[in-house]
This record gives C-alpha cells, structure tokens and sequence, in this order.
C-alpha cells in the first residue's frame, strides 16, 4: 500500500509541480534569452526556411506571409545567394483635433553559400506564392549523380 502511495505521489509532482518548484522554474528561465527564438538583434523577425536537394536542383522555401514578390530581392554573387526583403507601410489619419501617423518598417536578409560551380546561375528561378517564396537553383550536368555504370569483365 505504502508503496502506491509513493509512486501515486511522485507522479502527482510530475504532473502537478509544487508551488516552491514552480516559482523557482519560472525565475530560473532567461526570459529575455533571444537566442532561442527567432528574432534578429533588429527585433525584427526572421522567417523560416527549407532547403531541399534533390537530383536535379537545390530548392529554397522561404516563409514570409503577408508579402508580395515587390518586397524581395534575390541576387547571385559568385557562390554566395543573398535574399533580402523590405516592407514599408504608413498609414496617416487626420481629424479636426488630432493628427495620427504609423508606420511600419520589416527587413530581412538571409545567405546562403551554394557549392562552387555547381548551380547553373542563369536558370535559377524564384516565385512568390501564399507566403512562401520558392526559389529553385538548378545543378549544372556535370554535377548531378551519374547512375552506376556497369563494366564487363573481360
């Protein structure tokens, strides 16, 4: 009996903290610790992104909802691809006794080093689609995987 009573209370404290280790917990985390969420040192936020190898490209995502295709730029200088994107927004309201203007501003860039010579620069291709900026880099030929050749033994 004595021994139900300690495994039904050492899972009570799993899944109940006490009030002293909840406190503690709480104080203990950094709350402010920006390096594990996904904030720049600008506080603004930088979007998530996939990248994807398959036989014949390298295929980046990038998620940034809210955007048009005007607010990025993609440029290829050497082996290194840049993305950039910029968002301004105003807005202004005037009224007899007040005057009210915000503004917004969103930026982000984002590198990547693509394997030397082996993307062909002149195909590569981006599109803006439902919040995900596809960029699509194609392998040259002498770079993608050959099948396995078979040799006959003589």
């Amino acid at each position: 009996m004595e021994d139900k009573v300690m495994k039904l209370a050492r899972v009570s404290d799993r899944l109940f903290p006490t009030f002293p280790s909840f406190i503690d917990n709480f104080f203990s985390r950094d709350l402010m610790d920006w390096n594990n969420s996904n904030f720049s040192s600008t506080n603004s936020t930088i979007p998530a992104v996939n990248i994807k190898e398959n036989h014949d490209s390298f295929i980046i995502e990038v998620a940034a909802p809210g955007m048009t295709k005007d607010n990025f730029s993609v440029n290829l200088d050497g082996d290194s691809l840049l993305i950039t994107s910029e968002m301004k927004d105003e807005k202004h309201q005037d009224q007899t006794n007040y005057s009210r203007r915000e503004f917004s501003y969103q930026s982000f860039q984002r590198s990547f080093t693509i394997p030397q010579g082996s993307v062909d620069g002149d195909k590569i291709c981006a599109k803006y689609t439902d919040g995900i900026l596809l960029i699509t880099l194609p392998k040259k030929e002498e770079v993608k995987p050959k099948p396995t050749k078979r040799i006959d033994i003589m």
